[in-house]
């Protein structure tokens, strides 16, 4: 065991010559840097290097020059107080599951925020059951939240579809899926934070205390602070879920009872869903793809059998939350629900299954592709919010249009959100109506398998997406944003620039943070004053 303090002296030493050698850097005296004193591991190791350098996109890599697994909030703090002072970037990673390098760096310190090494000195989420909440480290995992609240009989009342991600990730995002309708995105149900702004101070922030951090971090991209504990609101959790998938053939009737289902929020539970999604099937093989092995192998959907609007079906899918005791009642509420809407009669498929494997449904089909070599390839993800206004639009123009009948290499998600579930003083964009939908086209890129599923298809198939909606005036907003210009990111946050921009200054004035999202230019060593010019 004595040996473990040199080896961090070693790595620090390495660090500091590293750093000086790499990004001129004036020298600062390795005792000084020896105090910052972390109790984690700062390491240069060629294999922890590697794994910070990509992200589940694969689509570029940034090798940093260090990686620092904390064992402590007061470790990340420490880091970022000394990357304030000596002037090179900081990038907080979770799980790794951003897709444009947004968690990289190549001019400084990746600090993973998940994984055992950087939990070392962090318990694992805190329930307090009479309070309803749960206490939880920034890297923890949401699959790890839910194992830890379900033991108290509760859960977090807002998820995503993939529960390995950290809660920090998240959180700097939004965080959606089916239950946004009905309870806003994961940034509308936290109590209070822990964040490391820029400037290296670990404070505590919450709607009355600290507010602007609190909301500005919220969907803010990491660039105001490090999520380092967050206080989730908790509730009962169900016991069973009744998961329920219908077929559409026009868009109109399919969107129509969508927004009907999400216009039920405000109703008691046994009269309206609990889980609202839905998906574009734009060739035969999609609908029985890994994110639909929902229906049965032995008797496979194709859309010849249906008679489709332009070659495209819509798939609707739904649940229904419930506890053992009330079993007998589930079958009643649900038909009196499905009553009120007009799927195609036949096409009804349902499921019945425990609410943990529903809300983990995503990773299981994660191993079948890991078990086929086909999840560690590139994914262009464009993950898009669309006004309600001008859904049908879309519909014509990409899905019937740029998409055709080829195949898509993946699953198109389609489904309508609440903008008065979203709290608008967060630093999250959304569309300027009542009613916006995601669109998320979550493709995998198969050089293999033929021209419309390489790389470059698919990218530049996104490309023309984007240019559809600028030049049809859809004013759509990308979540999980990616752009290259300032230009672009201040026409993406609209009326919310100035804010974030201000938030910037006053929380991360040297922009050390969160430079792989290329927002701002990060400082340079020679800056004597402030200058956020854009890449």
């Amino acid at each position: 065991m004595a040996t473990i303090p040199k080896l961090k002296i070693i790595l620090t030493i390495a660090m500091c010559h590293f750093l000086v050698a790499s990004v001129g850097l004036t020298m600062v005296p390795t005792e000084q840097l020896l105090r910052v004193g972390v109790d984690g591991q700062l390491s240069i190791d060629l294999s922890d290097v590697e794994a910070a350098s990509f992200d589940f996109g694969r689509l570029s890599k940034a090798e940093p020059l260090a990686v620092l697994h904390p064992s402590s909030a007061e470790d990340v703090a420490m880091m970022v107080k000394a990357a304030n002072g000596n002037c090179f970037c900081v990038s907080a990673r979770g799980h790794g599951h951003s897709i444009n390098g947004q968690a990289q760096t190549d001019n400084g310190v990746v600090i993973e925020m998940s994984g055992s090494r950087s939990k070392t000195a962090v318990t694992g989420p805190r329930v307090f059951e009479e309070e309803m909440y749960v206490d939880v480290w920034g890297g923890e995992l949401w699959i790890e939240v839910l194992r830890a609240t379900l033991k108290q009989g509760l859960a977090p009342k807002s998820w995503t579809d993939y529960l390995y991600l950290s809660v920090g990730g998240t959180l700097s995002n939004a965080g959606i899926s089916g239950q946004t309708f009905n309870h806003g995105p994961q940034i509308s149900n936290v109590y209070q934070l822990d964040v490391v702004t820029g400037k290296g101070e670990l404070l505590t922030c919450s709607e009355e205390h600290n507010s602007e951090l609190f909301h500005g971090v919220l969907g803010g991209l990491g660039q105001f602070g490090i999520i380092t504990r967050a206080r989730i609101a908790l509730e009962p959790a169900p016991q069973r879920v009744r998961w329920i998938r219908v077929l559409y053939s026009n868009f109109l009737t399919f969107t129509k009872d969508q927004e009907f289902l999400i216009s039920l929020h405000g109703n008691p539970a046994s009269q309206k869903f609990d889980y609202v999604e839905g998906f574009v099937i734009v060739d035969e093989g999609l609908i029985n793809n890994w994110r639909s092995s929902f229906f049965s192998p032995s008797n496979p959907v194709k859309i010849t059998s249906v008679n489709s609007d332009g070659g495209v079906l819509y798939c609707l899918e739904i649940t229904k939350n419930y506890h053992d005791l009330n079993a007998n009642d589930i079958d009643q509420e649900i038909e009196a629900l499905l009553e009120k809407l007009n799927f195609i009669p036949t096409s009804v498929f349902t499921t019945d299954l425990a609410y943990v494997d529903f809300l983990d449904r995503v990773h299981k089909a994660e191993l079948k592709l890991r078990s086929k070599g086909l999840w560690d390839v590139p994914h262009p993800w464009l993950n898009l919010f669309i006004p309600k206004s001008k859904i049908e639009e879309f519909d014509k123009g990409v899905f019937k249009g740029i998409l055709g009948n080829k195949n898509t290499s993946g699953p198109i998600l389609i489904y309508p959100m609440n903008k008065n579930k979203w709290d608008q003083r967060s630093s999250v964009v959304t569309p300027d109506e009542g009613v916006f939908y995601l669109v998320a086209f979550l493709r995998s890129a198969l050089d293999t398998q033929g021209k419309t599923q390489t790389l470059e298809y698919l990218s530049n198939q996104n490309r023309q997406i984007l240019r559809f909606c600028d030049d049809g005036g859809i004013k759509a907003k990308q979540y999980l944003p990616h752009y290259t210009t300032q230009d672009e990111w201040v026409d993406h946050f609209g009326d919310k620039w100035d804010q974030f921009y201000q938030r910037k200054m006053e929380f991360d004035p040297r922009r050390i943070l969160a430079t792989g999202q290329r927002i701002f230019k990060p400082c340079s060593p020679n800056d004597d004053h402030v200058n956020v010019a854009a890449w």
